[in-house]
């Protein structure tokens, strides 16, 4: 079956902020909806001829247990545009937009709305099993006596809670969490603390300059917030101006206390935030008049032990690149989400040394990654990974970087938490 091609007509994203700042009291779907309200509305379609909604979240609120959905039915469509939530952890976003492609591109659907959203700040804290077993008693108790019988086992360690986040992002295979696959990676490929140190401080330095300069205007749509709606978010909350390396260096290991060298500032930090991209048809391009910004061309992901998930990228790089016969040399911008300093050196570092990336099943070394093309205004250390929405967050900023440098191809990847990697290539048509 031949497939269509898919256009980006375009992308808006929310500032991010860090978790428990400036975004800390909008829920998910509210992240979303004003981001899908904006782009339809910035087109002639219909707010009945929406095919689907398609939204990446992982800290599901038990108040919107289909994020898509609410988010559909909250920017104004109409009731029969379905919408549904997808979940692959950090490329929830991606997973969506992967979603639309391959539905466009089979000719099932013509115009899809899809991209991620998470409040990381509203993320619970769970009662522990000796609690949750407590309230049950009491809960079946009929008497008084028997609801002061089951009181009774209270203990004051009942009320320890279990913190969502923290199960969240702690793999449940290897036992590690995310912070701690890094630090394999650091020792194995012996990345040093200085390393990523350098390579963090210029990710706030090309944020901070993007922001400085307006680059993000174009991607970001500004959100009210406040408890009377009272202020607009313009800016990321998260790019630090003051960052030096020596600063960093300061810092001490966060997930190995005694011999690590990955630390809060070489890593991304919690943070909430929204994205969302218009997908069509070709057919829909014509038939509404549109004036789409890329074309979607291809995805993969790939799977890898969980231990080792940051190497994500250089497999899901090397599967794209092999069904697309580019090499990294082909591509003009490359936006891979920062989860880690440590993690995203050591996939440059595999890309062009054949001896490890064959550790990882991969035949060919693809060279070196051109730094001046990667993550150009910033990434995840400076700008933060709100999990639900980074994978679309990194095709907006990509598509909107390749517009203004007239640039062809751009390539968009990131790891995955429990093992995997995710990438996406797209064609600027805006040269």
């Amino acid at each position: 079956m031949s497939m269509k091609d898919v256009y980006i007509v375009d992308g808006k994203r929310t500032p991010q902020a860090k978790s428990g700042m400036d975004l800390k009291d909008v829920q998910a779907p509210f992240l979303g909806a004003y981001l899908v309200k904006h782009l339809i509305d910035n087109t002639s379609i219909p707010t009945d001829k929406i095919d689907e909604v398609i939204f990446g979240n992982t800290g599901t609120p038990a108040k919107y247990p289909n994020v898509g959905r609410v988010i559909a039915l909250e920017a104004g469509l109409h009731k029969k545009t379905s919408g549904y939530s997808v979940h692959r952890n950090c490329a929830s976003g991606m997973e969506a937009v992967a979603q639309a492609y391959i539905k466009i591109a089979s000719g099932r659907s013509d115009i899809i709305v899809a991209g991620g959203v998470e409040s990381m700040s509203q993320m619970p804290l769970m009662y522990n099993k000796e609690m949750t077993e407590l309230f049950a008693k009491l809960f079946k108790a009929k008497t008084i006596g028997e609801k002061i019988s089951a009181m009774s086992a209270f203990r004051p360690n009942y009320l320890t809670p279990i913190v969502a986040i923290e199960q969240g992002l702690t793999d449940p295979f290897c036992g590690l969490n995310m912070g701690q696959t890094a630090e394999l990676l650091a020792r194995e490929l012996k990345i040093t603390r200085e390393e990523q140190d350098i390579y963090a401080n210029n990710s706030h330095a090309k944020a901070v300059e993007a922001m400085k300069s307006g680059k993000f205007k174009d991607e970001i749509l500004p959100i009210t917030i406040g408890g009377n709606l009272n202020k607009l978010l313009t800016d990321d909350v998260g790019p630090r101006e003051n960052s030096t390396v020596e600063g960093l260096a300061k810092m001490k290991p966060y997930f190995d206390k005694k011999s690590g060298t990955v630390t809060v500032g070489n890593s991304c930090p919690i943070t909430d935030g929204g994205s969302a991209l218009l997908f069509a048809s070709e057919e829909a391009v014509k038939r509404y008049n549109l004036n789409p910004i890329a074309k979607l061309t291809d995805y993969h992901f790939h799977g890898l032990e969980p231990e080792r998930m940051g190497m994500g990228p250089l497999l899901a790089m090397d599967g794209i690149m092999r069904r697309t016969n580019l090499s990294l040399s082909d591509f003009d911008l490359f936006e891979i989400n920062e989860a880690f300093a440590a993690q995203i050196l050591a996939v440059s570092k595999a890309l062009k040394d054949q001896t490890i990336a064959a550790k990882f099943d991969i035949s060919k070394a693809w060279g070196e990654l051109d730094f001046t093309k990667l993550n150009v205004n910033g990434g995840a250390i400076a700008l933060g990974h709100p999990v639900g929405s980074t994978g679309s967050r990194l095709v907006i900023t990509l598509m909107h970087e390749l517009k203004r440098r007239k640039a062809k191809y751009g390539l968009a990847s990131l790891c995955i938490g429990g093992g995997q990697g995710g990438a996406v290539i797209i064609e600027n048509l805006k040269r």
